[in-house]
């Protein structure tokens, strides 16, 4: 299936966001509300504003904001519905008003009105779940990340493992970082533990509390390129009881 890019945050290449493309688009010719729920960073904002392109998109945690916005609108996109005060206040004004809505929510949020409020309502499943769409969003970041930093597209994916956690959101700022990061100096690198460590020193045991930030990479980034922990302690020049010792005081961490 060819990749619908809605905007610079949804990628339609996955039979389930395809799904919800499919549904975002009949939803622009029908003059119904609509709720969409998903995670943090599955792109449900972008499919809202994609179906309402010319509505204002105000969050529900800014309540007072958005009650000035509904007294002067016909259509609005409502970010973070769970995030509302009242949403009982809010289903008065736009049924009273006849006001289109297309809103969000993340996946768990029930309350009674829902279903007063929306006709049609659908989920927008974690990139766990949409794989296909996760490989080109990579290729949207590394993009994006080529045009901020001035370089050339390219970016070193053998050992890159995608954080979904946030969806999008943590993905980005992965791809973001490790673009940044893959073609770094000695010096650029000492001066980011520099800033990183500036404001946290200050016991007396600092070296040996922040040894780890040292140990921690090292063996990982070994492990990585030797594939076992004998061929490691050869390479570093340890004695195999002392690489075994560093690995469990750094267990949390590896």
């Amino acid at each position: 299936m060819a990749a619908r890019v809605v905007d610079a945050s949804y990628i339609a290449a996955s039979a389930s966001s395809a799904q919800a493309f499919k549904t975002a688009t009949l939803l622009k010719s029908l003059s119904v509300n609509s709720l969409i729920t998903g995670e943090l960073g599955v792109g449900k904002k972008s499919l809202a504003h994609y179906i309402l392109p010319d509505a204002p998109i105000l969050d529900a945690s800014n309540f007072k904001e958005l009650l000035v916005a509904l007294d002067s609108v016909s259509e609005i996109v409502i970010t973070n519905l769970e995030n509302s005060p009242n949403i009982n206040k809010i289903f008065d004004i736009v049924t009273s008003k006849n006001i289109r809505v297309i809103a969000t929510a993340k996946s768990s949020y029930y309350n009674e009105v829902i279903d007063k409020l929306f006709s049609i309502k659908f989920d927008i499943p974690p990139l766990s779940q949409r794989l296909e769409d996760v490989q080109l969003l990579i290729k949207k970041f590394v993009k994006e990340a080529s045009e901020l930093f001035y370089t050339k597209e390219e970016f070193n994916m053998k050992h890159f493992q995608p954080d979904l956690s946030q969806n999008s959101n943590s993905l980005r700022r992965q791809v973001m970082i490790s673009y940044l990061l893959q073609d770094i100096k000695d010096s650029e690198l000492m001066d980011i533990l520099e800033n990183y460590l500036v404001d946290k020193l200050g016991s007396n045991s600092d070296y040996k509390n922040f040894l780890y930030l040292y140990e921690v990479p090292l063996i990982k980034a070994g492990l990585q390129r030797f594939k076992s922990q004998l061929q490691l302690s050869d390479k570093l020049g340890l004695n195999r009881n002392t690489l075994r010792k560093k690995i469990s005081d750094n267990a949390d961490y590896l």
